[in-house]
């Protein structure tokens, strides 16, 4: 038998034994309950502890933040059970407030630092998304919680603030959580682990403060949701997935899946809602806290939706520009080569100006590929295109990948003459001592994109049956249509 625990994953066994504390603690009443729900707390911090030793998580310091966090909330746990039940206090506030409020801010910025690992830069839709969620919840938390409690304590300043404090620090921590779930792209167990702590530790919360505004209830009965709470911040922690819980997670552009979209839609309903539920109960109108709450969320909305729209946008750049490129060489693909061929047409045909287009082969280009692999011969044809977009760059002319090792160059304003040198210096430009075969041809003036590539296609061949690495020039068309043929 205690080989078999042995074998147990360390995060498993520490929900087994801590587990069973827990169900211990809720058997027992008074000060063994305080004592042992504390000792659940304080093996909940000793985990995450062990945890970031053990697995050394490649951002440690959000862990040990996390287990200085959860540290203080044992603390708070043990001050507790000292103050109110060995002592018999019931002075409020008292030390324990002290530490758990120390708790909130830690945990929150262990959960904001592994967010912000895990998605570098600005992330500005999961900013807003977490605003808005936090502006809503901040409005629930005052209306239905904070200003009644606030009501009671009358005078007592000290008293107003703590009470203002919990609240507040729970909204700060929901925001935080939601900027995490944003952020982290792996849904990894450690990560679910997590996030269903924070999101136990939040329900427990409010269900208490709702209670004790409501009716002044200051049991035991949302010790099951803190306890439960306390086991998975310990459990994810020990989880060995932790280790990459913060890696980098893929942009998926500010996604408005439909989760996301109807937690926004909610969140941003609950103005107007609040105040239904108060004209229907007959409740004082939080009129001012629900309009300076609808204003907010209507300016976040808008900037979500601002956001989303410039996103989309610039995909759309982004896919429009891979329609007309090549992926491997960045030229102008086929089809973009084809059609911009035919405005350089237009353009030539409007301003009297000549015309050429020539094909370019790289020369043994399968024996390259067959003797250095097709990785070579990929970076052979991305070095080619970048060398001669260099040397274009400022002629107007166009360079695209023709198809396989074949490209197309298209010039207005040159002849034959000086096409035929421009061709030889990037002849010069090929990496690794390679070359290339070209068939120029001269628009006439009249013939369609097919046609000129045609004839310069023609030309091509006849270079290559010269020996290659050379250029031939296609004879007229006119003297092709009268049965002329040959070339240089």
């Amino acid at each position: 038998m205690l080989s078999r625990v042995r074998r147990l994953p360390l995060w498993v066994g520490y929900l087994l034994l801590a587990g069973a504390l827990a169900v211990l603690c809720l058997c027992l009443g008074g000060t063994a309950h305080d004592a042992v729900f504390s000792l659940v707390t304080v093996s909940s911090a000793v985990a995450i502890a062990v945890g970031a030793r053990v697995h050394r998580p490649v951002h440690a310091r959000a862990w040990w933040c996390m287990a200085a966090g959860m540290g203080c909330w044992a603390l708070g746990d043990v001050l507790y059970t000292v103050v109110y039940d060995v002592l018999g206090s019931r002075a409020y506030p008292a030390p324990p407030d002290v530490a758990y409020l120390l708790a909130y801010p830690l945990l929150g910025l262990s959960l904001l630092s592994l967010a912000r690992r895990a998605r570098p830069g600005q992330d500005v839709e999961g900013v807003i998304d977490a605003t808005i969620l936090s502006v809503g919840a901040g409005l629930l938390s005052w209306t239905f919680l904070l200003r009644p409690a606030l009501a009671e304590l009358g005078g007592d300043l000290l008293g107003w603030v703590v009470s203002a404090a919990y609240p507040v620090a729970d909204v700060a921590v929901l925001a935080v959580l939601v900027r995490l779930v944003s952020a982290t792209g792996g849904r990894s167990t450690s990560f679910r682990l997590l996030a269903a702590a924070a999101s136990t530790m939040l329900a427990a919360d409010v269900a208490y403060q709702a209670a004790y505004a409501a009716t002044g209830y200051d049991g035991f009965a949302f010790d099951p949701l803190w306890l439960l709470s306390y086991l998975l911040w310990g459990a994810a922690a020990l989880h060995p997935s932790m280790r990459r819980l913060s890696d980098p997670a893929p942009v998926e552009g500010g996604d408005l899946g439909a989760p996301r979209l109807v937690l926004l839609a909610a969140a941003s309903l609950l103005a107007p809602g609040t105040l239904a539920v108060q004209l229907l109960t007959g409740a004082p109108l939080s009129a001012w806290s629900v309009v300076v709450s609808s204003s907010a969320l209507f300016l976040l909305v808008v900037a979500r939706m601002w956001t989303l729209l410039r996103r989309v946008r610039e995909q759309a750049a982004q896919l429009a520009e891979l329609a007309r490129t090549d992926p491997l060489t960045g030229l102008l693909n086929r089809r973009s080569a084809t059609a911009e061929t035919d405005r350089l047409r237009s353009r030539a045909r409007a301003a009297g100006t000549p015309l050429v287009l020539a094909v370019l082969d790289l020369d043994r280009f399968k024996r390259f590929n067959d003797t250095l692999g097709h990785p070579a011969g990929d970076r052979l044809l991305a070095g080619a295109a970048r060398a001669w977009s260099t040397r274009l760059s400022g002629t107007g002319a166009v360079l695209a990948r023709w198809g396989g090792e074949e490209f197309l160059l298209v010039a207005e304003g040159l002849g034959p003459g000086p096409a035929e040198q421009l061709l030889a210096e990037l002849r010069d430009l090929v990496p690794q001592g390679q070359s290339f075969s070209a068939g120029l041809a001269v628009w006439d003036g009249a013939e369609d994109v097919e046609a000129l590539v045609a004839r310069a296609d023609a030309a091509l061949y006849g270079a290559k049956a010269a020996g290659r690495g050379c250029t031939r020039t296609a004879p007229a068309a006119e003297l092709l249509s009268a049965g002329g043929s040959g070339g240089r």
